[in-house]
This record gives C-alpha cells, sequence and structure tokens, in this order.
C-alpha cells in the first residue's frame, strides 16, 4: 500500500512534504563554498602572522569583508543542514532528536552571528 499520491511520487515529495529541497539546498551551499572559501583564504592567509593592524587593514577592505561575511553565513548554513540530517538519521528518540536539532540551530546561528559581527566591526572600524 502506498501513501503517495502519483504527483508527489513524481515530485519527489515524502511525508515531511519538502522532498528534495534540503538535500538541494545542501548542494547549493557545497558549491557555492568552493569560490567563497578560496576568495576568503587568499587575504586570511595574507594577513596570517602581520598583526592585529594587519587583519584589520586586510578586513577594513568591503570586498574582503563581504567575502568573509558570506563564507560564515553559508558555512554555518551548511554545517547546519549537514548536522540536521545525521541527527534525523542517527538519533532514534524524538525527545533526544527535538533537543538536539534545536541546539544544531542555535549554535550555528550564534556562531555564524558572531563571525559576522565580528567581521563587521573590522570593516567599520567600530
Amino acid at each position: 500500500m502506498q501513501y503517495k499520491t502519483d504527483r508527489n511520487r513524481v515530485l519527489g515529495l515524502g511525508s515531511a512534504h519538502h522532498g528534495a529541497g534540503h538535500w538541494w539546498s545542501q548542494r547549493i551551499t557545497s558549491v557555492a563554498l568552493v569560490p567563497l572559501t578560496l576568495l576568503f583564504l587568499f587575504p586570511f592567509a595574507h594577513a596570517l602572522g602581520h598583526g592585529h593592524g594587519m587583519v584589520l587593514n586586510v578586513y577594513g577592505n568591503l570586498w574582503n569583508a563581504l567575502v568573509a561575511v558570506l563564507f560564515l553565513a553559508v558555512g554555518f548554513w551548511h554545517l547546519a543542514q549537514g548536522l540536521q540530517v545525521v541527527i534525523e538519521d542517527y538519533i532514534p528518540q524524538k525527545a533526544t532528536r527535538t533537543a538536539l536539532l534545536l541546539l544544531n540551530t542555535l549554535l550555528n546561528g550564534a556562531l555564524a552571528a558572531a563571525g559576522i559581527l565580528a567581521v563587521a566591526k573590522m570593516a567599520f572600524g567600530v
């Protein structure tokens, strides 16, 4: 006995009604992270070992700051999605799974916000 309609079977929609959207989102963020990682690492490596003033100078450039913010936002979003899949697949107890999913969302959101705030502080010289 099948519980999916013909339309849902064709669209790939499962019981959660979001189908492959999560899968596509993970693939899009992983592809976006390839150039963002390269664009983030070159200025970061240039400033590495030169002291606080050089880091402020590098991320005072708005292009470098924008790349860093995008890298942090997309990176933590991708991390949260990946951890969500692991938690949903391997934690059988519903209460534990719900608590870990909430913790995953809050922790990744807080870390992304802290990183973005630090970059903004350097970019705007606050």
